[in-house]
């Protein structure tokens, strides 16, 4: 039965989405259809969490809009979705970041940022 539902999802799952963790902000470029066309919607925000995984795979952003906190999730295969840009890289130690949900102004959108750092030969 997993083989089965392992196999059908393969068809499904998307595999040009970029590489992106929890912490990094990142611009999703979302389809919405307007009456009878379609356009792209970016949105903009920090990744709270990641869930799922093969085609059930969600994570949420969130944002602050007008000094109101937005969230939106976000489904990895979805077709809607037509592209995944990491802005800035994050360095967090947790898994999920609900607690930006009871922070304000910037302390809502602060998390540090990570440097890569090239491994030295010896």
């Amino acid at each position: 039965m997993k083989k089965q539902l392992q196999e059908l999802e393969e068809k499904y799952i998307k595999k040009d989405v970029g590489e992106f963790s929890v912490g990094d902000t990142v611009d999703v470029h979302f389809m919405i259809k307007e009456e009878n066309k379609m356009r792209i919607q970016v949105f903009t925000g920090i990744v709270i969490g990641r869930k799922g995984d093969g085609t059930r795979e969600t994570f949420t952003v969130r944002r602050i809009s007008y000094g109101e906190g937005v969230e939106r999730i976000f489904p990895v295969a979805s077709p809607l979705i037509d592209k995944i840009v990491v802005k800035k890289r994050g360095k967090v130690r947790r898994a999920k970041l609900y607690y930006l949900r009871s922070k304000t102004g910037k302390k809502a959108t602060k998390v540090k940022e990570k440097i890569v750092q090239k491994k030295r030969d010896k």
